[in-house]
């Protein structure tokens, strides 16, 4: 499948209040910034989109909202992007359950020649299309933000702010994309409150 270079729609960057990068990644947050349940979902390498359904007990299904050829530009992405080859496509998606609640927005950047190889099926996240082709991945989590979006408090139907994070995957030794993930607050039905309260 061919893109052709278009206006670029923008994509859903935080408005960062906080930003933790690789020592808070490894050490982790105390639990009055983040809850450990939050934590393992947040700074975890497992993922995401097999962590909603166990939450949630339903299939996380993805609405694809935008694949967009940027080319060499960095997009306003985390400086992460440079390590991913160019010319970029970003491809944006709501996660949500089957059911239709949204869970989580991700925009993430691949080259775009390797775009048809890994994501074959644009209607499935993308650990699932990798997993159909045996791809062995890396998910190298590098920085979590706290921050603020108007339009993710529209799409997630609640108050910001929201939590998000930025990670690669590797494959063979080589970054093969970087992904930015937000999660809805909806999330706390079954994660429980985002922070605890001290005593």
């Amino acid at each position: 499948m061919s893109y052709s270079l278009q206006s670029r729609t923008t994509w859903n960057a935080l408005d960062v209040l906080w930003e933790g990068q690789e020592q808070a990644v490894r050490d982790g947050l105390p639990h009055t910034q983040l809850a450990p349940a939050w934590q393992i979902l947040m700074l975890g390498d497992g993922s995401p989109t097999r962590h909603l359904k166990l939450l949630t007990g339903e299939p996380t299904e993805v609405d694809v909202i935008d694949m967009s050829l940027v080319g060499s530009d960095r997009d306003q992405a985390p400086a992460l992007i440079a390590m991913v080859p160019g010319p970029r496509l970003r491809r944006q998606v709501w996660l949500r359950t089957a059911s239709g609640q949204r869970l989580a927005y991700a925009a993430s950047w691949w080259e775009a020649s390797d775009i048809d190889a890994y994501l074959q099926n644009r209607q499935a996240p993308i650990w699932d299309n990798l997993s159909q082709i045996h791809a062995e991945l890396y998910r190298d989590v590098r920085g979590i933000q706290y921050g603020n979006s108007a339009v993710l408090e529209e799409a997630f139907g609640y108050a910001g702010p929201f939590w998000g994070r930025y990670y690669l995957f590797w494959h063979n030794g080589e970054p093969l994309t970087l992904i930015y993930e937000v999660f809805s607050p909806v999330l706390t039905r079954y994660l429980g409150a985002m922070a605890l309260v001290e005593g």
